[in-house]
This record gives structure tokens, C-alpha cells and sequence, in this order.
């Protein structure tokens, strides 16, 4: 188990490293993303995740709620199989829930 670690190379863009899992998501990973303050536009990428699990898929939705709220696109980069897969499982359509930049 990896602990996730999110650091924002670009101010429209963060970067997601670790598990996104029950064990390592709490109220301070929830919290990370500033999007409040962020541009209108902003990018997760997921290249760095490795596990994924149904509460790191929650998390992912909570934050494009969140956009939703405060006007933000929100867009996702190299999304990871397991991840699909789960959303898949779960009803939801890749292209539904997931934005990529074109």
C-alpha cells in the first residue's frame, strides 16, 4: 500500500501518485484539491496511481462534484484500466464520468 501523495506541477494541473484506496483516502485527501482557487480548468493526472478500489473511484466522483459546484471543468489524463473496469462495474460509463482533453 502506497499512501497518495498530490502535487500540483502546474496550477491547472495536479498529480496523483500512491493507492487510491479505502486505507489511504480520509478528510485531508479530500481536501487537497483547492479547487476553489484553481483555474477554470483543471487536470488530474493518473499515471502514478497504482490500486484502485470503489472508495478511490467515490473520491474521484466527489471531486467532479465539486467542480460542478464552482464552474470548474475538470479533466482526467491516463486513466488507469483498473479504474474503467470499476466504473464499469459499478453502471457507470467511462465517457460519462471521466473527461479527457481531446
Amino acid at each position: 500500500m502506497q499512501n497518495i501523495q498530490i502535487t500540483r506541477p502546474k496550477p491547472e494541473c495536479y498529480l496523483l501518485k500512491g493507492d487510491l484506496i479505502f486505507s489511504t483516502i480520509n478528510k485531508t485527501v479530500l481536501r487537497t484539491l483547492d479547487l476553489k482557487q484553481s483555474p477554470s480548468s483543471i487536470t488530474i493526472n493518473l499515471q502514478q496511481v497504482g490500486e484502485i478500489d470503489s472508495a478511490g473511484l467515490a473520491l474521484l466522483i466527489e471531486w467532479i462534484k465539486f467542480a460542478q459546484a464552482h464552474q470548474k471543468k475538470l479533466y482526467f489524463d491516463n486513466i488507469p484500466a483498473q479504474l474503467t473496469a470499476l466504473a464499469k462495474l459499478s453502471y457507470i460509463s467511462e465517457t460519462d464520468l471521466f473527461t479527457t482533453k481531446a
